[in-house]
């Protein structure tokens, strides 16, 4: 069963917060919110976690997953920014959105986009996600909690505790959570291209 873990959302409880990421570092895979949607979350190099996003999904060995960031010192050791991208990525950070960049070579190369050899990162703006963050140190391996043949993430954590108690180690209640996945503007060109609208505006991609 998955322990259930009922979080303030603007001033979480740090015995909470230590919990959660000492499940992470036990190899653990948690639900959390953040400010687009619920999302599945472990520990970049926890190899059985991603395997089980995967069964969870049934996402195939090609679906691109999202390293999530506590601030851009992070995300500028896992991918490679441009003037120009670091400009329009600065300017809508933190936020709905996630960036398509070729990846560093701190990066497991299973995680890569095979021919592109890019990732996908972002920086969150929600609170709960950040204690998170801060407390782990490192990137959170990361991918929308939407369930096969559902058009809509789940958004209530007691939801997500009842359909998948038996298939994550921890759900994080936080109170109301965004219903849209995450804006994804894609670099690997070296101009910004819509790889899919969400919760983020594109109007500075446009």
């Amino acid at each position: 069963m998955a322990r259930y873990f009922d979080i303030h959302p603007v001033d979480p409880q740090p015995r909470l917060i230590q919990q959660v990421v000492q499940i992470i570092r036990d190899g653990g895979l948690i639900a959390y919110p953040t400010d687009s949607c619920y999302a599945l979350g472990a520990a970049v190099g926890n190899q059985a976690a991603l395997e089980r996003i995967r069964q969870i999904r049934r996402l195939d060995d090609k679906h691109n997953f999202t390293l999530v960031c506590s601030n851009f010192a992070q995300m500028g050791q896992l991918v490679n920014i441009g003037n120009d991208a670091f400009r329009d990525i600065k300017a809508v950070t933190p936020g709905s959105y996630t960036f398509v960049l070729p990846a560093t070579k701190e990066v497991p190369r299973r995680l890569l986009q095979p021919k592109k050899k890019t990732v996908g990162v972002r920086i969150p703006d929600h609170r709960v996600t950040h204690a998170i963050l801060e407390e782990l140190g490192e990137p959170l391996l990361s991918s929308t909690l939407l369930l096969p043949g559902q058009d809509e993430p789940l958004v209530q954590g007691w939801e997500i505790k009842e359909e998948l108690d038996n298939q994550v180690d921890a759900v994080i209640d936080a109170g109301e959570c965004g219903t849209e996945p995450t804006t994804v503007i894609d670099y690997s060109s070296g101009y910004p291209e819509i790889a899919r609208y969400g919760m983020g505006s594109t109007e500075r991609f446009e």
